[in-house]
């Protein structure tokens, strides 16, 4: 009975994927058959350009988005703060600042959990370097964003946004590790008990991890879907009305001022990454240089979790 359960959750899959697949492969038919049969624009115009990119894009990030959350709620099934300090736990610096970055991109964890999550890390022997690697690369390198870059820019520049915010964390860790700042740690850090350690469960079963998938995209797309249309929307304005040259001025590879200006222009801006993702293609497609619009997205994103807090 067990066997012929697992081979319907199978076949049950199959389907979903080949569903799936032939729906995202037809998007642009679809879109450009809405824009200018359906709706009956002109090609070529602002207008019809702007439709036509966010008819395209809105299905087609929301349904990234539903397979990315999906497959991140199955692995963060995995984690839970006691499991990942057990596999930082008395690792060597460098390789424990590496690996602390890489577990930083897929736990749970962002910037609200930094102090209970420092305080179990260092009472169980991280040390403070590789615990900062840790804290830095959990809110920097967003998965969703990551899979959505692949989606939308393709595969390299997916690698930049994560090689670069793995490096920042693995350094900063690495740099932290060697100015010996443990003395500055207080003493009553070091004395709280490593049995006050998270107990949350963590689900055995493959059953109960398909369905924390689930769980997780009923309840992170079902928040973030208005912001996501938002994005697209404004994407298809820049899309559609903005011209290259007046992008390629302001956020181009000629102006020197252009990456300092995006980061401080980024600081106040709240947003989340499926709805910023739309809107770096729009900038990238007008002209903007790629480092500025990657500076701009890391900040939006980094202050973004810790105004979520």
């Amino acid at each position: 009975m067990q066997a012929r359960r697992w081979w319907l959750y199978a076949l049950a899959g199959l389907a979903a994927v080949v569903a799936w697949v032939a729906v995202y492969v037809n998007l642009a038919p679809a879109a450009r058959w809405i824009t200018f049969s359906l709706v009956g624009l002109t090609a070529g115009t602002h207008l019809a350009s702007a439709v036509e990119f966010f008819i395209f894009e809105a299905p087609k990030v929301l349904m990234l988005l539903v397979l990315v959350v999906f497959g991140v709620g199955i692995i963060r099934s995995f984690f839970t703060p006691e499991r990942t300090r057990r596999v930082l736990a008395g690792r060597r610096e460098s390789v424990g600042n590496v690996l602390a970055a890489l577990l930083g991109t897929v736990t749970p964890f962002c910037s609200c959990s930094a102090v209970p999550l420092f305080i179990g890390f260092v009472t169980t022997g991280v040390p403070l370097g590789v615990t900062f690697s840790f804290l830095v690369s959990a809110p920097m390198v967003n998965e969703v964003a990551l899979v959505l870059l692949f989606g939308l820019l393709g595969w390299k520049v997916a690698a930049l946004y994560m090689s670069t915010g793995l490096a920042i964390a693995i350094v900063s860790g690495w740099t932290i590790g060697r100015l010996k700042l443990e003395r500055y740690v207080e003493p009553w850090v070091f004395q709280v008990q490593a049995a006050a350690a998270d107990g949350t469960d963590v689900p055995e079963s493959w059953a109960a991890r398909l369905r924390a998938g689930r769980y997780a995209v009923v309840d992170i797309v079902g928040k973030v879907w208005p912001w996501v249309l938002a994005g697209i929307a404004v994407g298809a304005g820049i899309h559609g009305y903005v011209p290259e040259q007046f992008m390629a001025s302001i956020m181009g590879k000629g102006a020197w001022w252009a990456v300092p200006a995006a980061v401080l222009v980024g600081i106040p801006m709240y947003s989340n990454a499926a709805g910023i993702i739309p809107v770096v293609q729009a900038l990238l497609a007008k002209g903007a240089a790629l480092g500025t619009v990657l500076a701009w997205i890391s900040t939006v994103l980094e202050f973004a979790n810790n105004a979520s807090d």
